[in-house]
C-alpha cells in the first residue's frame, strides 16, 4: 500500500471511502456468532483453504477486477478475496441472493517450512506476532462506515491443515467480517487494514441476485 497510507483516515482516503448513507445497507455479523452452524474461527480456516486452493492464475486473490470472484463458492457462505500486494485492488462480481459474505479485513497465515516439523504452538504463535495490533481497519458498505472491528479477530485455536492434498500444519491469525445475509441489490465494499508488515485496501461492487 502507498506509503501515505498508514492511518484510519488515510486508508479510508486510498479506499475512496464515500460519505452518504445509500439505502441499502447489510447487518454486520458479531464476531462470536455463527454463521450458518459454525464459528466464525472455523470460517477463517476454512476461508484460507479456499484461498490456498488455486493456482495463481486462477485465484480470486490474484484477481485484477473480479471475473474470478465466483471460483470454488459453495454453500450459504460466499468469500471475498483480499489482495496478494498492497495496491488497492478495485473488483466487481455477482452473487446470488441470500448469501453471507466472510472475508478478511487483513489477515496472515503461517505454516511448516518444507521437509520440517513445526509445533501447532510455534506456528500459532508467529501468526501472533504478526498480527500484534492494526495502525487501522475498514469496513464501508454503502456509505456506511462499520465502527468495532478490533473486536472481529479470529486467530485460529488448532493448527489446521491447509491443503486437502498436503500434510502441512497451518495456524492463522487476522481480522474478518461476516455481512448478511444479503438481500438483492447492488452493494459497494470497501475495506482494508494495515498491520505492521502487510496492508491491503480493496473495493468491490457487488450485484446481488
Amino acid at each position: 500500500m502507498h506509503s501515505l497510507c498508514r492511518s484510519l483516515a488515510m486508508l479510508a482516503l486510498c479506499l475512496g471511502v464515500a460519505r452518504p448513507v445509500a439505502a441499502q445497507t447489510v447487518p454486520l455479523i458479531p464476531p462470536g456468532k455463527p454463521v450458518a452452524g459454525v464459528s466464525q474461527e472455523e470460517w477463517s480456516k476454512r476461508w484460507w483453504r479456499w484461498a490456498l486452493s488455486f493456482d495463481d492464475e486462477d485465484s480470486p486473490a490474484a484477481d485484477p477486477d473480479g471475473r474470478l470472484c465466483a471460483h470454488g463458492q459453495t454453500g450459504p457462505v460466499w468469500f471475498l478475496a483480499g489482495t496478494y500486494g498492497t495496491a488497492r485492488t478495485v473488483r466487481s462480481c455477482r452473487v446470488p441472493a441470500g448469501k453471507t459474505l466472510f472475508f478478511p479485513l487483513v489477515n496472515t497465515i503461517t505454516m511448516e517450512p518444507e521437509d520440517e516439523d513445526e509445533s501447532c504452538a510455534s506456528l500459532k504463535q508467529r501468526a501472533a506476532q504478526l498480527t500484534p495490533g492494526t495502525a487501522a481497519l475498514v469496513l464501508d458498505v454503502n456509505g456506511r462506515r462499520f465502527g468495532g472491528l478490533a473486536a472481529h479477530r479470529q486467530a485460529t485455536r488448532r493448527c489446521f491443515r491447509a491443503f486437502e492434498d498436503d500434510e502441512t500444519l497451518a495456524a492463522a491469525n487476522g481480522f474478518y467480517v461476516a455481512l448478511g445475509p444479503l438481500k438483492k441489490g447492488r452493494y459497494t465494499l470497501n475495506f482494508g487494514g494495515i498491520l505492521p508488515e502487510l496492508s491491503q485496501a480493496v473495493t468491490y461492487t457487488l450485484d446481488v441476485e
